[in-house]
């Protein structure tokens, strides 16, 4: 696999090599080892999959400690754009973003470290997409970002008149008003 530093450190995207033939492709999606040597020592516990449809943001969402995530994920139906946020707050790049559209067809993964509020956007009429997460679920730890923060500035890639979201997702607040956010200092892993 190779990994693609971003303009946030920490945040990498992966592309696989892609073994194709006349049968079709083989890739290795995943090797523990692997992501180790080359991103980071964590041990993912638990996978997610979800199927939306076209205009459907989800997020921007994260785990406060001691539930806080590391998610590695991948979109392998369709496209989305998906978006890590920095919401560590003295971190150099404290409110910035990076975003990356993954396909089906180009089978790039995203790592979202802990300390970043995550988010996607469906591009295609329909996405399946799934998550790897290095820590378990746990409602009391939810927190959220609202998705159209100007101080963030998301340039979602489709019309606000066409987003789908959520009853929750439209009750979060913007970043400068969010209830909890990281600190830059503190140990997340």
């Amino acid at each position: 696999m190779e990994v693609i530093k971003t303009e946030i450190e920490g945040v990498v995207i992966i592309e696989p090599r892609i073994f194709k033939d006349e049968r079709g492709y083989f890739y290795e999606s995943f090797s523990q080892r692997e992501f180790e040597e080359k991103v980071l020592k964590t041990t993912f516990v638990q996978d997610n999959q979800s199927k939306s449809s076209y205009g459907v943001v989800r997020g921007l969402h994260f785990q406060k400690p001691p539930h806080c995530q590391s998610k590695l994920v991948r979109c392998i139906k369709g496209a989305v754009l998906d978006v890590a946020v920095d919401i560590r707050k003295g971190s150099p790049t404290f409110g910035k973003y990076v975003a990356v559209e993954l396909t089906e067809e180009n089978h790039r993964q995203f790592f979202v470290p802990r300390g970043f509020a995550h988010g996607f956007a469906v591009l295609s009429e329909e996405a399946v997409f799934q998550y790897k997460c290095d820590n378990f679920y746990c409602k009391e730890s939810e927190g959220a970002v609202a998705w159209n923060d100007p101080e963030i500035g998301i340039d979602w890639q489709i019309p606000s008149s066409d987003v789908l979201l959520s009853e929750k997702d439209r009750q979060n607040k913007n970043i400068n008003e969010a209830e909890y956010l990281f600190d830059y200092n503190e140990e997340l892993y």
